[in-house]
């Protein structure tokens, strides 16, 4: 980004000692390999373009656009990190009566993690249309109905993260792949934005 602060924190890439031999199954060891790699590799590329790991008022205002296009309360520009940290947010205020989210929260919870994994987007119209999706730390903590989320992938294959839209109201199916589209466009603007401005 033009202009922009270094981050408060730019941890070096984390280092995820395996159990030792026979603590655990070769299938759970074998799980924690790639994820290790991977998040390795995401902070590796997170130097190198000058991505903050924390809240910033460019991706906040990312955030704040793809809401006002979906009418959606809740947006976010989400980094996986050791936890999600969303360095772009837009939520309802305090006394408005919605829920008021922080900037983290577990690599477990929410609907990104199905968008990390499946690497294409993830439009929810309804969560509870689905068992899968409707038994959910969200959906119970703060009563959310729809999600609309796409993977922010670099030109090298690394996923850095998410955007995605939540919102205690379902939507109609009609509008399930207007919503969706609307969502892949702005995790293209926002990966638009990264390359761009760490090569100028």
């Amino acid at each position: 980004m033009n202009n922009r602060p270094s981050p408060a924190h730019q941890p070096d890439a984390p280092t995820f000692p395996l159990p030792s031999r026979g603590a655990q199954s070769t299938s759970h060891t074998a799980l924690i390999v790639p994820q290790a790699t991977e998040l390795a590799a995401r902070y590796a590329l997170i130097r190198d373009l000058g991505l903050p790991t924390e809240a910033h008022p460019e991706f906040d205002e990312f955030a704040r656009s793809l809401c006002g296009r979906t009418g959606f309360l809740y947006g976010f520009v989400n980094l996986f990190l050791e936890r999600q940290v969303f360095i772009g947010l837009h939520q309802p205020p305090a006394g408005s009566g919605h829920a008021v989210v922080g900037r983290t929260m577990s690599t477990d919870h929410g609907w990104c993690p199905e968008v990390m994994n499946r690497k294409k987007a993830l439009p929810l119209p309804d969560v509870h249309a689905s068992p899968r999706f409707s038994g959910n730390h969200v959906v119970d903590a703060i009563g959310i109905r729809s999600y609309f989320g796409a993977p922010l992938i670099h030109d090298s294959g690394t996923i850095l993260g998410t955007v995605c839209v939540i919102d205690p109201d379902r939507r109609s199916q009609s509008e399930a792949r207007r919503l969706r589209d609307l969502v892949i466009d702005t995790g293209r603007e926002v990966m638009h934005h990264i390359t761009s401005d760490s090569n100028s």
